[in-house]
């Protein structure tokens, strides 16, 4: 296709000879879109951003100013790479916006979930690591540091200047608190609360997220629950027998 004459592209931007920029693309100023790379309609790149070879861009994704995305990564439509922090200062006025000066760094054979979002750094990247692959509907906050080849899986939230190691994996709706670490190889498991660093290599599962096998003592315990109700009621029941049989009656509270 090369590049479409309905595409806004700034004089600036430097483009290689066989890109395909789709209409209604706009590419701004000083933009870089390295050989290869597909940026579909709607999607806009601003100012300053580099885009790596055999990228592809699906419509409607927005990357803010400075975003740097390695090659052949995929970004599905809609999803957004560099906007503003969630920080805030309190004042006697309200809160005011913390400082937002960062960028992100998207590795190479990265691929990021349709309406994925990734805020930006609040003075230096947040970054994701190579080949990692992150589904749809996940919000990686500033500061982050994802490494290699993680899983994050749809609608995992993780929080400010988190970062993890090599190989993690995240199940669907896992939340992270700020400024934890994850481990090499370890497995949040589904919808668990991760409250507190998570060793390299173990799984956990929860809220608050705890060991695998602690965690499935506990679900075990729990389905218990009824059948040891009914068992302390009748051993109650034997108890209070026994004691108006024999004319004496123990003070259960002492």
């Amino acid at each position: 296709m090369g590049v479409s004459p309905q595409a806004a592209v700034a004089p600036t931007a430097r483009l290689a000879a066989d890109v395909d920029i789709h209409p209604f693309a706009t590419v701004e100023a000083d933009v870089e879109v390295g050989p290869g790379a597909t940026i579909h309609s709607g999607v806009r790149l601003m100012a300053g951003c580099r885009i790596g070879a055999g990228t592809t861009i699906f419509p409607n994704a927005v990357l803010y100013e400075n975003t740097v995305v390695g090659a052949r990564c995929i970004i599905h439509a809609g999803a957004v790479l560099g906007a503003y922090g969630f920080g805030y200062k309190p004042t006697a006025a309200g809160y005011v916006l913390s400082a937002q000066l960062g960028w992100v760094e998207v590795a190479d054979e990265v691929e990021i979930g349709a309406a994925t979002t990734i805020d930006r750094g609040t003075y230096g990247p947040t970054v994701i690591g190579a080949g990692t692959k992150i589904d749809n509907l996940v919000m990686i906050a500033h500061n982050v540091r994802l490494g290699r080849h993680n899983m994050i899986c749809s609608q995992v939230g993780v929080a400010g200047s988190t970062s993890t190691g090599d190989w993690v994996v995240m199940a669907g709706q896992v939340g992270v608190r700020d400024h934890v670490h994850i481990g090499d190889k370890a497995v949040l498991g589904a919808r668990s609360g991760v409250s507190n660093d998570v060793e390299a290599g173990k799984t956990v599962l929860g809220e608050p997220a705890i060991d695998l096998r602690d965690r499935k003592l506990q679900l075990a315990t729990i389905t218990k629950l009824p059948e040891m109700r009914k068992d302390l009621k009748q051993l109650a029941a034997r108890v209070e027998a026994l004691e108006s049989s024999r004319g004496v009656r123990i003070d259960h509270a002492a």
